[in-house]
């Protein structure tokens, strides 16, 4: 993990308007049962997130084109 690689909810929401602060904070919430803790980072009471793990985790729900429809 590289420091550079880290940003606030807020700034990954504005990085990705696809994902709003809400929909993080529950992705941080449930990070447990999710897979999202990968991406989590918390420093003192600041909680952070490694875009590279997060784009990572992204990719890995994807679903396959012939499950689209």
């Amino acid at each position: 993990m590289a420091i550079q690689n880290l940003r606030t909810v807020k700034q990954i929401s504005a990085e990705t308007p696809a994902f709003t602060e809400a929909s993080l904070r529950w992705l941080i919430f449930h990070k447990n049962t999710n897979g999202f803790g990968a991406c989590v980072r918390k420093i003192g009471g600041r909680v952070l997130i490694d875009v590279e793990r997060f784009s990572e985790w992204v990719d890995g729900h994807e679903q396959p084109a012939a499950a689209r429809g």
